[in-house]
C-alpha cells in the first residue's frame, strides 16, 4: 500500500522543482493554489535540454493597501487586532501556517509563498490615520501573526521599524512575534517603551539542531542567534515570551525541556507551545517535505496528529486547533507546564498598558481632526 507522503510526491511532483534552483528554500513543491481553475503539471517529453536551472529569486510586490490594522473576533485568540506589514515569508518555513493564505492572491502555497512577496509601503502612515480616528479604543496589537515582521526584506524596507515609530510616539501597547534577532535592531525604540509596559516580544524557538532548523525554516536566523536575542531584550528590559512551536510530533517534540530551559536561561519570563497546524493545501506541503528530508519518521508524525485532531491532521475548531486533544496532546500540555514550573518561569503573563494612549500633536500644535 502507498503511504501518504508517497501519494503526496506523487500529487506534487508535477509541481516540483529541482532541488538544485530551490536550494536554500523550505517548501518542495509550488502546487496551485485552490481557488485557481486550472492546474499545471510538468512533465517530461524528451525535448527539453536538461541545463541547470538558476536558483529561484525573492520578487517583492509594493501592495498599497487601504487599511493596516486586520481584527479579529476569534474567541481562542487573545488579541482582537494585528498587523501585518508583509504577504509571504522569506524565512521559508515549510510549516508555516499562513501558507494558504498565498492563494487569496492567485499563488502558490508552496515556493511562492516565499519567492513572491508583498510589502506594504504606506504601513506606518495608514497606522497613523487609524490610530486617529475619533472614537478609537486602544487595546495591544499583534505584530507579526502572519508573516514575520523581520524577515530578511525588512532590512530594505523597514515597514516594521515605521509601525513601531508610530505606536511608540503614541504610546500604543503592542506584541511582537518574530523568529528573528533582526528585532535587536529597535532596541532604541523597544527599550523605551517597555519602560512604560507599552511592549513584549515573543520569540519562536523551534529546536535547537541547527541541521533540522536548516531544513525547516532555511532563512531564518539559527537556533543560537534567536537565544542570544532572548538575551540581549531581557537584558535591555524588554520583556520575552519563548514561543516553542509548532510541536511535531516525532520530529521536534523531544526537545520541549531544552529549549524551554535555554530559553529560561537567557531570560525568557513566559513561554507558549503550538501543535503543528495543518491547514487547506500545507497538509501535502508536509507531506511532500517529510518525503523529501524524512521518509522514515512521516508515519509517526501523521499517525500522532491525526490522534490529537479527531482522526483528521487537521482540525479547525475554535479551542482545540492550537492545542489538540487526547493522550498525546495532553502529554505535551504536561511536559510543558512542569517543566515551566521546575525552571520558573512566572504564573503571570506581562499584561501591558492601554492608559498612557494618546493622539500627539500634530505640526503647528492641531490635533488630528479624524
Amino acid at each position: 500500500m502507498e503511504s501518504g507522503c508517497g501519494r503526496a510526491a506523487r500529487r506534487l511532483a508535477g509541481s516540483t522543482p529541482a532541488a538544485e534552483s530551490r536550494r536554500g528554500r523550505g517548501a518542495t513543491a509550488n502546487p496551485t493554489g485552490r481557488f485557481e481553475p486550472a492546474a499545471r503539471e510538468a512533465f517530461a517529453d524528451g525535448w527539453e535540454i536538461e541545463d541547470e536551472l538558476p536558483p529561484l529569486r525573492t520578487e517583492v510586490t509594493l501592495e498599497r493597501a487601504r487599511s493596516i490594522i486586520t481584527r479579529n473576533t476569534s474567541p481562542d485568540i487573545g488579541f482582537d487586532r494585528s498587523i501585518n506589514p508583509y504577504r509571504g515569508c522569506e524565512h521559508g518555513c515549510v510549516y508555516c501556517f499562513a501558507r494558504p493564505n498565498h492563494a487569496y492572491a492567485g499563488l502558490s502555497p508552496g515556493l511562492d509563498f516565499e519567492t513572491k512577496l508583498f510589502a506594504k509601503p504606506d504601513a506606518a502612515a495608514l497606522l497613523e490615520r487609524e490610530l486617529s480616528a475619533r472614537g478609537y479604543a486602544p487595546r495591544t496589537i499583534a505584530l507579526g501573526t502572519a508573516t514575520d515582521p523581520y524577515q530578511p526584506i525588512e532590512r530594505r524596507y523597514r515597514l516594521t521599524r515605521g509601525v513601531l515609530e508610530v505606536l511608540a510616539r503614541f504610546r500604543h501597547p503592542v506584541g511582537l512575534v518574530t523568529k528573528s534577532d533582526l528585532v535587536l535592531r529597535d532596541l532604541d525604540i523597544l527599550a523605551p517603551m517597555a519602560a512604560q509596559g507599552l511592549v513584549k516580544v515573543a520569540l519562536s524557538v523551534t529546536t535547537l539542531d541547527p541541521d533540522l532548523a536548516r531544513r525547516m525554516e532555511p532563512r531564518a536566523p539559527r537556533p543560537e542567534k534567536r537565544l542570544a536575542a532572548i538575551r540581549a531584550l531581557a537584558a535591555a528590559g524588554v520583556p520575552v515570551m519563548v514561543l516553542v512551536a509548532p510541536l511535531i510530533p516525532g520530529l521536534n517534540d523531544h526537545e520541549i525541556e531544552a529549549v524551554l530551559t535555554r530559553a529560561r536561561e537567557a531570560g525568557a519570563s513566559e513561554a507558549g507551545g503550538v501543535l503543528l497546524r495543518l491547514p487547506h493545501e500545507l497538509a501535502d506541503l508536509m507531506r511532500d517535505w517529510f518525503a523529501e528530508h524524512f521518509p522514515d519518521r512521516a508515519g509517526r508524525t501523521f499517525s500522532l496528529l491525526a490522534q490529537s485532531r479527531g482522526g483528521k491532521v487537521y482540525d479547525a475548531t475554535y479551542g482545540r486547533r492550537f492545542t489538540g486533544t487526547g493522550p498525546y496532546a495532553d502529554l505535551l500540555d504536561q511536559r510543558m507546564r512542569v517543566t515551566m514550573t521546575r525552571l520558573g518561569y512566572p504564573a503571570e503573563r506581562v499584561r501591558l498598558r492601554t492608559d498612557l494612549f494618546r493622539v500627539p500633536l500634530q505640526k503647528g500644535g492641531q490635533y488630528s481632526l479624524f
